[in-house]
C-alpha cells in the first residue's frame, strides 16, 4: 500500500507541476503586458501570445485533471460495487430469513449498495432468532461464496489500506459462518459479519 501512496503523490505532482508553470508563467506575462515601459513591437505581439497560450495550457491541465479524477472515482465505485456485490447472496438469505409475515424481501440494489440495509438487518437479528433452516441456509451461501470473497481481497486493496483490513475480517467472518457448529456461533458470526460490512462501508472512497 506504500508503493500505491506514492504512485497517487507522484501522479498529482505531475499534473500540479504544469499547473504552476503555467499559471505563474502566465501571471508574468500579464505583469509584464501591463508595463508600458517595455512597450514595443516584439513586446506587443509576442507577450499577449505568451499569456494566451499560458491560459490555454492551465486550462487544459486542469480539465485533463478533473477527468482523470472523475475516472478514478467512477473507477473506485466500481471496485467498491464488485465488493459489495459479492455479498448479496447472503445478505438476501439473511433478509429473508429474517422477514416478517407480511414483510416485502429487501430491494436486490439496496442489498449491494445501501448501507442503511445492513444496520436493518442487524437491528432485526438483535430482535429475533433466525430459524435452523434458515440457519442450514446461511451456511451452504457462505460456503459457495467464500473462496470468491477471499479472492476479493486484492481489489479492496486497490481501494485502501483500510478497505482491506476490513475486508480480511468480513472474509474471516463467512469463513466462521461456514464453521459453526450450533445456534449461538451461527448467529455471533453473522452479527460479526454485518458489524465488519458496516464498519467497511464507513470507510471514504
Amino acid at each position: 500500500m506504500k508503493i500505491r501512496t506514492n504512485t497517487v503523490v507522484v501522479n498529482r505532482l505531475l499534473l500540479l507541476t504544469p499547473l504552476l508553470f503555467f499559471g505563474i508563467g502566465g501571471a508574468w506575462f500579464f505583469a509584464l503586458f501591463l508595463d508600458n515601459a517595455n512597450g514595443g513591437p516584439i513586446y506587443d505581439n509576442l507577450v499577449p501570445e505568451m499569456i494566451g497560450f499560458c491560459l490555454e495550457g492551465f486550462f487544459l491541465i486542469g480539465l485533463f485533471s478533473l477527468i482523470q479524477r472523475r475516472r478514478e472515482r467512477e473507477r473506485r465505485e466500481d471496485l467498491w460495487q464488485s465488493l459489495r456485490g459479492a455479498l448479496r447472496e447472503l445478505l438476501s438469505y439473511l433478509d429473508i430469513g429474517l422477514l416478517g409475515e407480511s414483510a416485502e424481501p429487501a430491494d436486490s440494489l439496496a442489498l449491494e449498495q445501501d448501507p442503511e440495509t445492513v444496520s436493518l438487518l442487524r437491528q432485526k437479528l438483535a430482535a429475533q432468532e433466525l430459524e435452523l433452516d434458515s440457519m442450514a441456509s446461511m451456511k451452504q451461501v457462505a460456503e459457495r461464496n467464500l473462496a470468491t470473497i477471499h479472492d476479493l481481497i486484492p481489489v479492496a486493496a486497490q481501494l485502501s489500506a483500510a478497505h482491506m483490513r476490513w475486508w480480511l475480517a468480513i472474509t474471516d467472518s463467512v469463513r466462521l459462518i461456514t464453521e459453526a457448529t450450533d445456534r449461538a456461533a451461527v448467529t455471533y458470526s453473522i452479527n460479526r459479519l454485518l458489524a465488519n460490512l458496516e464498519e467497511f462501508d464507513r470507510l471514504d472512497l
